[in-house]
């Protein structure tokens, strides 16, 4: 089994990139409403994917994400792509990156390839729906109850034990299929150090991400090659979006916790890094006391502690129906980001329930943000 400790040399802290679809719009000046937002430019303008890997790199982060958040065959699909274009496409981000990992290296003294990681970024089946649906979750059969409705009345929970397990047969076969694409080519599969699955809104697909990695691991038999891999949960407002039954209740933070990391086996592995992307940094504390409760109760059974993992936006408001950004600008926002971040990762630091933090940025988050994590946190 692959760890992130491993990977990052037993360091604590490692400093992800920030929102890459909205820096490739604000500062690179792209369009980002297409249905494959960030993946878009791969195929039409390269060399910008690999300038914004950059620009985060010389910025201070040591992993970049593969523009490939919004990438799944159906979103190809949408946008005009043959499934072998999808495959091709989504292959080539993985190139993007690495490409931009060997210019860095090449411009930097005291830069190997160890210091720097690629991670395959990989949104949930809502980020293949229009209107998005990660931050509600509303999915149409047989990955959810409904298709979400301008009318209204819509629910992300089943009432029937059996519609759950197709639910997350269904979700896994999603998630399995993309990682497939990756895993079955040996120069990309080298080239990526972890994987992430983020922004993920429902407990069952969570369960179903599990799934879909105990499938890609039997496949792959005794692989030593296996990428460690994190899930980032989405709590908007605080709230995570699935309830518990239709009508009910939310699922609290340990709820989900125990999907992530309940009932272990080799069909079900757990992750190796479990945290938050895509909210506001105010809900991040609370969040963690319930997280950290479950993996600090499982403690005991493990030979390695899972990583912490938090992205938190930069503030901005997000219209997912345009898929565009309504940006704030305030002086000094990128300092007071910062600060907030670099306070929840010294309390995190005293806890000792976690193997490391990974900590960046997301929507909204550009390198000036990630710069100014940078030196807080390497100060």
């Amino acid at each position: 089994m692959a760890h992130l400790s491993r990977l990052f040399q037993n360091r604590s802290v490692v400093i992800l990139d920030g929102g890459f679809g909205t820096t490739l719009e604000t500062i690179f000046h792209q369009d980002m409403s297409s249905a494959l937002w960030s993946a878009k430019p791969i195929d039409e303008n390269a060399d910008i994917i690999i300038e914004a890997h950059l620009a985060f790199l010389r910025a201070g982060a040591r992993v970049i994400l593969t523009s490939t958040y919004q990438a799944s065959f159906s979103t190809f699909q949408q946008a005009g792509y043959s499934r072998e274009d999808a495959e091709r496409i989504m292959l080539k981000s993985v190139n993007l990156a690495d490409e931009a990992r060997k210019r860095f290296i090449q411009e930097q003294e005291g830069i190997d390839s160890d210091d720097v990681r690629i991670a395959l970024s990989l949104g949930p089946y809502g980020a293949s729906l229009i209107p998005a649906q990660e931050f509600d979750g509303f999915y149409p059969p047989p990955y959810g109850p409904k298709a979400f409705s301008n009318e209204g009345d819509n629910c992300n929970a089943f009432d029937d034990t059996v519609a759950v397990e197709n639910s997350i047969s269904a979700l896994a076969q999603f998630h399995l299929e993309r990682l497939r694409v990756f895993a079955q080519s040996p120069e990309a599969w080298s080239k990526i150090d972890c994987i992430a699955l983020e922004t993920v809104p429902l407990a069952r697909e969570v369960r179903a991400i599990r799934k879909a990695f105990g499938i890609l691991q039997k496949e792959r038999g005794d692989d030593p090659c296996m990428k460690p891999w994190w899930i980032s949960l989405v709590f908007p407002y605080g709230r995570y979006p699935e309830t518990q039954l239709p009508g009910g209740q939310n699922l609290n933070v340990r709820q989900v916790a125990e999907a992530a990391f309940g009932n272990e086996s080799p069909s079900h592995p757990p992750p190796n890094g479990i945290g938050f992307n895509c909210m506001q940094t105010d809900h991040f504390l609370g969040l963690l006391s319930g997280l950290q409760e479950v993996v600090g109760d499982l403690c005991n059974k493990w030979t390695t502690r899972p990583w912490l993992v938090m992205y938190p936006n930069g503030g901005d408001i997000y219209d997912s129906v345009s898929r565009t950004w309504q940006v704030r600008a305030e002086v000094g926002k990128a300092g007071a980001w910062a600060d907030k971040l670099g306070e929840i990762v010294d309390e995190v630091a005293e806890q000792r329930t976690w193997g490391g933090v990974l900590v960046g940025g997301c929507c909204s988050t550009g390198p000036e943000e990630i710069s100014a994590l940078s030196r807080l946190l390497s100060g």
